[in-house]
């Protein structure tokens, strides 16, 4: 057992202190607030040069409804198409951004509006034109049916139905929670792990053979055993793996806060309503006044973090170590890092095929997709950490559990013996029937 702590402290030491392993510990998490500040920050960012659409309106009913504001400009002319686009290519006249031609009545013929641009026309142009149209042609519509007070009924009638979810306890205790909520956890979860098992699971693969290639494995081998080399090297990388996920989590936090006191908070929401109109709305809350940051907290509130948390540590334990025995079987039965690709693809086709169950088994958490993926030991990692938040019975996370130490118990025995034969073998193209004669030893 001292052994094997001896190659856990050299594997844990020897990864953390590679200026490689520290430089990505600390930009990771300034890649990750970047992504979540900058995006708000160039929202309060506005844009002050106008942009001028030349108008063409054969029907002249729509000069009063393209209003300018304070990015958009709208110049109406009476020409023709060809003879615009012309002049905007010998740059005769001053330039625009499009060229806007409405041929016929809109509350007729809704395609009778088309946009012209020398280059592609960006979604807030095409949204704000569509949004003034749209407005109108509703308006011309309910007037057509001169029925009074039409536009006030159908104001009226219209309805914003929220739907609270609300948990209650075994004492009664009723919390509040977000299936929208649960979804961004789980998935965020389930992508972590997916990514840290493929991510250092290879570097297992890649240390054994570089060990192997160098022949210092047949020095440390006169001294340990096979399989405790294995195990040593595949601890020690999993306890790498542990630290810099909790850096991560720490400095992002601490990033973030420290980014959005700076801001100031004054974040511009025009870029989510436009969100919303393209049917992106996400339904989470958003962070514009006390009370939705309240409801924000309320909603957390009501998921059991530390289970989460526990959970995922062990999630993570289990299914790294079950696929890096396994790439360390691989690692040990070839030469160079050429041939892991033939034999790391099948075992990295079970971990594409998790996160894509992780994704459909978000929408239905309680079906049989999701259940069987959550106890076959290959997918249950990731699927798992996706049924998390919705609450999945106790016995079902003990039977996954148990099913998943069951299996990695039994690939490491397989491995371990794998490992023993190939590690000292050399100048052998190895085969998946070779491996297999190597289990039977």
């Amino acid at each position: 057992m001292s052994k094997i702590t001896l190659i856990i402290k050299r594997e844990y030491t020897t990864r953390v202190m590679k200026k490689s392993f520290i430089i990505l510990t600390f930009l990771t998490p300034l890649l990750f607030a970047g992504m979540i500040t900058v995006p708000l920050w160039l929202s309060s960012i506005k844009d002050t040069n106008k942009k001028h659409i030349v108008v063409i309106d054969r029907t002249n009913s729509y000069s009063e409804v393209l209003k300018n504001n304070e990015t958009y400009v709208f110049d109406f002319v009476d020409k023709a198409a060809d003879e615009v686009k012309k002049e905007s290519t010998n740059k005769t006249e001053n330039e625009f951004t499009a060229l806007l031609v409405i041929s016929d009545n809109l509350a007729k013929n809704p395609k009778a509006a088309s946009l012209y641009s020398d280059k592609q026309v960006n979604m807030e142009l095409k949204n704000y034109i569509a949004r003034l149209l749209n407005q109108h042609v509703e308006q011309q519509k309910l007037a057509s049916y001169n029925i009074p007070n039409l536009k006030e009924m159908v104001e009226k009638s219209k309805t914003d139905i929220d739907i609270p979810t609300i948990k209650w306890g075994d004492n009664g205790q009723e919390k509040e929670g977000s299936a929208e909520l649960a979804l961004v956890i789980g998935m965020i979860s389930a992508f972590v792990i997916y990514m840290f098992i493929v991510i250092y699971g290879a570097q297992v693969m890649s240390g054994v053979v570089q060990e192997k290639t160098s022949r210092i494995v047949e020095v440390m081998i006169s001294s340990v055993k096979p399989f405790e080399l294995m195990m040593g090297k595949i601890i020690g990388i999993a306890m790498v793996g542990l630290t810099q996920f909790m850096l991560w989590v720490v400095l992002t936090l601490a990033i973030s806060m420290a980014a959005g006191s700076l801001m100031g908070g004054d974040v511009d929401m025009n870029s989510l309503q436009q969100a919303n109109q393209m049917g992106m709305q996400t339904n989470l809350p958003v962070n514009q006044n006390p009370d939705e940051i309240q409801q924000l907290f309320s909603m957390l509130n009501g998921f059991d973090f530390t289970q989460i948390i526990v959970l995922f540590v062990v999630y993570f334990l289990g299914g790294y170590l079950l696929y890096a025995s396994l790439f360390a079987a691989v690692g040990s039965a070839v030469d160079n890092e050429t041939d892991t690709q033939q034999f790391s693809l099948p075992l990295t086709l079970p971990i594409i095929f998790g996160i894509y169950a992780a994704i459909y088994s978000a929408q239905n958490p309680d079906g049989p997709l999701a259940f069987w993926c959550s106890m076959i030991p290959f997918t249950s990692p990731i699927v798992m950490m996706v049924r998390l938040p919705f609450d999945v019975p106790a016995w079902q996370i003990i039977l996954s559990l148990s099913i998943l130490v069951l299996s990695f118990i039994g690939t490491t025995w397989m491995a371990g013996k794998i490992y023993r034969t190939g590690i000292l073998m050399y100048g052998k193209k190895v085969t998946w029937t070779e491996m297999w004669k190597w289990l039977r030893y």
